[in-house]
């Protein structure tokens, strides 16, 4: 049984009332990208869930934070969660559907950890599968989401199987956007990538540098590039 709760340096992610429980993977889109918006003052995280993306951006910014989940019991749970840390007075949470929502403004950054197991077995249990698969909204709805809520100059980063990463950046560059940079991610070095993070603008650009992390090396332990990037976060690091 997974923990009610994770605790980082920071701040306490509770996560008994949600599908979706913290991940590394989704660790590692949070640090990747909170090193790079400082300069940034708006920003919305699509599908909150427990709030871990909030926090950890605001953790390393002044920026003003929102989010929005579909997820009715998971938004009691973003809403308490972001409520009990240091920077909740820059941080505001909507219940909702981020296709249909009238958010406050257009955003500088835009970060998303969708539901993107579109076409892989779906679990029975109907809250898992909101939160895993792309039942109430598909990449393709998603990129148009973040096109009609970015800011002309902004820019957005999202989390993706490794398989599927390909097929969204069609998406992505078919609406306009630019990927900049990308990281793929594996488990040990005996193993395959198996999650992509994407950072796009509207920028045009030819080159989009690439950037390999590998959390675990050989023997089990951390690799050096996994401890650097979530020392700042991850208690025993």
């Amino acid at each position: 049984m997974a923990n009610s709760y994770f605790q980082f340096k920071q701040f306490t992610i509770h996560q008994d009332q949600v599908a979706m429980k913290v991940c590394t993977d989704a660790c590692i889109l949070g640090a990747w990208f909170s090193a790079k918006i400082p300069q940034y003052t708006t920003v919305l995280d699509i599908g909150s869930g427990t709030g871990l993306l909030m926090m950890m951006l605001a953790q390393r910014s002044q920026a003003a934070i929102h989010g929005i989940e579909i997820d009715l019991t998971a938004y009691k749970q973003l809403k308490e969660n972001t409520s009990q840390n240091d920077w909740k007075t820059r941080l505001k949470v909507f219940p909702g559907d981020a296709r249909s929502f009238r958010f406050p403004m257009q955003y500088e950054f835009i970060i998303s950890n969708p539901p993107f197991f579109e076409d892989d077995l779906q679990p029975a249990d109907d809250r898992e599968q909101t939160a895993k698969h792309s039942k109430h909204l598909t990449l393709d709805e998603l990129v148009q989401v973040i096109s009609a809520n970015l800011q002309p100059h902004g820019a957005f980063g999202i989390l993706l199987p490794y398989h599927r990463w390909e097929y969204f950046n069609q998406l992505a560059t078919g609406a306009s956007f630019s990927l900049t940079e990308k990281l793929f991610v594996r488990q040990s070095p005996g193993h395959p990538f198996f999650r992509a993070i994407l950072h796009y603008t509207r920028t045009p650009d030819d080159f989009a540098p690439t950037f390999e992390l590998t959390i675990r090396n050989a023997t089990g332990g951390y690799t050096p590039e996994f401890v650097e990037l979530m020392k700042d976060y991850y208690l025993y690091l």
